[in-house]
């Protein structure tokens, strides 16, 4: 069981959020899905250590109008450049232009990231609207 902090978010926000998780898929960079705790169905994870997605979190605070965007299979995503540098940090990737954020940490073990990204990503193109694209 994997203990994950529960985003606040109601309404329309969490239907999306509760649709996405539905649609997620059971391996992440080749790692089998786990239970979460709470089982709030706004979160996911996958492997030990846990990859682990939370949907409808605040935009981080890094995140600016010059942060660089990954684009993995048609959805975006922003990563600090601290941890796009420090090929031994852990990974914690918001997606961008979405109507409700996801946030997914990545540990360093399982890096690079891209493998998350793809896989997540037919998830979140059908679950999560795009308001603007990665640029």
């Amino acid at each position: 069981m994997v203990e994950v902090a529960v985003p606040e978010v109601g309404g329309d926000d969490r239907t999306a959020c509760r649709n996405l998780v539905d649609a997620l898929p059971d391996r992440v960079a080749d790692q089998d899905r786990r239970p979460v705790e709470p089982d709030s169905g706004l979160s996911a994870a996958w492997g030990d250590p846990a990859i682990v997605l939370r949907c409808g979190v605040p935009t981080p605070a890094a995140l600016d109008e010059f942060a660089a965007c990954q684009e993995a299979n048609g959805v975006g995503w922003f990563v600090p450049e601290e941890q796009v540098e420090d090929q031994h940090a852990d990974v914690v990737m918001t997606t961008i232009g979405r109507a409700q954020n996801v946030e997914v940490r990545v540990p360093a073990t399982y890096r690079p990231p891209a493998a998350a990204m793809v896989d997540l990503a037919a998830a979140i193109k059908t679950t999560i609207v795009e308001e603007e694209p990665c640029v």
